[in-house]
């Protein structure tokens, strides 16, 4: 069998992680014969509950599972760590503003940067959950130079998966019959889902999901506001953001970060832009990517925008340069 991989989840004594830890010590990420020690990071009141999970975590007895440890020291934590699902953040909650958010957040993920750079291996995978993902990635990014780059990643594929499930709702059809949604921008209300580049099978043949579902109206407005909003519905409906489906959504990004997706298919991740699309250089921005098996990505390039895709790209590109600069004001001050 391999080396045992060091994975780190942090916000490990919260909900997301509750869904998602056993997820990555039965084998759904890394596969049915990788070894897995998990690192859980949370803060110090959480400690108890954590000690909780812990002991959960052994007695499912999962033979992929190597060894728990938990830990409320951050320099302790990432010590090692060949992958690190950033879930911790402080939770948005109803009638929370996103510049509020930001601003309690990101001084967390400029002090995991700094930890990550002295601590972590240099080939370290990062996906970042907590909000503001995208931002939270930048800043997380900045503060870890002898990293590359392109191992920050935020998470936007519960979004894709949001707007997957919503066509073939639509459909009739079953979700993996759809591919191919792209998600553009950040996971905010501003992302822009995009069907333009997805196909679906239906009746036994592939084509096109607009010429599937024949009605450009709901595709261009309600569709879009309905992925949007899906995070601020269920915040509503559950007075808690999404935990189940996001566990999920991290499960399908790491995985197919590691192992790489099948020619024809690409998958939404929030990536450093390269420029591609005239999105700014630097920005963690959500992409069309193919996966390799080799651990790496790459942008998807050369896809045709249209003037109101072009529209919706700007837009969100906006709001993330904001966002950016707003957290690099906070954290230098």
């Amino acid at each position: 069998m391999a080396e045992p991989l060091r994975v780190l989840v942090t916000g490990a004594a919260g909900q997301i992680a509750y869904s998602l830890l056993y997820s990555v010590a039965k084998g759904d990420v890394f596969g049915p014969n990788q070894p897995i020690i998990l690192v859980l990071l949370d803060i110090q009141p959480m400690l108890g509950v954590l000690e909780g999970v812990v002991m959960e975590m052994m007695d499912c007895a999962l033979p992929l599972l190597r060894e728990v440890i938990p830990s409320v020291n951050e320099m302790e934590a990432f010590k090692d760590v060949d992958v690190a699902m950033l879930v911790g953040a402080m939770p948005r909650r109803e009638g929370m503003e996103r510049k509020d958010l930001l601003a309690a957040n990101v001084k967390i993920f400029k002090s995991m940067g700094v930890a990550i750079d002295s601590q972590a291996k240099k080939n370290i995978k990062v996906v970042v959950v907590g909000n503001p993902a995208n931002t939270n990635a930048y800043i997380c990014k900045k503060y870890a130079p002898s990293i590359n780059p392109a191992n920050f990643t935020a998470l936007t594929r519960l979004d894709q998966n949001r707007a997957q499930a919503q066509i073939a709702a639509k459909l009739g059809v079953s979700n993996s019959s759809v591919k191919n949604c792209v998600i553009w921008g950040n996971h905010s209300s501003t992302q822009y889902p995009d069907v333009n580049q997805a196909v679906v099978d239906l009746n036994g043949k592939s084509m096109p999901v607009r010429e599937a579902v024949k009605d450009d109206n709901w595709l261009n407005n309600d569709f879009i506001k309905t992925v949007q909003q899906r995070g601020a519905a269920v915040i509503k409906a559950r007075k808690l953001s999404s935990a189940m489906s996001a566990a999920k959504a991290i499960v399908d990004h790491v995985r197919d970060w590691w192992n790489g997706v099948p020619d024809g298919t690409y998958v939404s991740m929030a990536v450093p832009s390269d420029g591609s699309y005239n999105i700014e250089e630097g920005l963690i921005y959500s992409f069309p990517v193919r996966t390799k098996p080799d651990h790496t990505y790459e942008i998807v390039k050369g896809l045709t925008i249209n003037d109101f895709s072009r529209e919706k790209m700007d837009a969100t590109e906006k709001e993330l340069s904001e966002e950016k600069n707003m957290a690099l004001s906070v954290c230098e001050s």
